[in-house]
């Protein structure tokens, strides 16, 4: 029987992308994977968050390629938008399956260890 250390088996949480995976940035790429774009303003208050931690948010992602933010006059002031990338949609889609495989893979049947299913 082969050692633990030998199997070449791997948890998927091993594929969960830290950078999407947090609270915030995961939601609000699930929000713009809906939208063509939104407003600053509208994704502060669908979030819940300060405009800091948006911008903070948006600075990561946009550097990540996730996001693009584009700025247009409005009258006095300035209007920021936000849309999700090509690749933030991929990558996206990509940490939605992995956090799937983890929900599979939390009953299956591994060596070494015993497991009870409910009844």
């Amino acid at each position: 029987m082969p050692s633990p250390e030998l199997t070449t088996m791997s948890h998927p949480r091993k594929d969960i992308d830290a950078l999407i995976h947090s609270p915030v940035r995961f939601s609000l790429l699930a929000a713009l994977a809906k939208l063509e774009d939104a407003d600053f303003r509208y994704l502060a208050n669908l979030l819940e968050v300060s405009d800091s931690t948006l911008s903070q948010t948006l600075t990561t992602l946009e550097a990540a390629h996730l996001v693009t933010v584009r700025k247009e006059p409005s009258g006095r002031r300035t209007k920021t938008w936000v849309a999700i990338t090509d690749a933030g949609r991929a990558a996206f889609a990509q940490h939605l399956a992995t956090l799937q495989a983890i929900i599979e893979a939390g009953g299956q049947q591994h060596d070494g260890g015993s497991q009870r299913s409910k009844p």
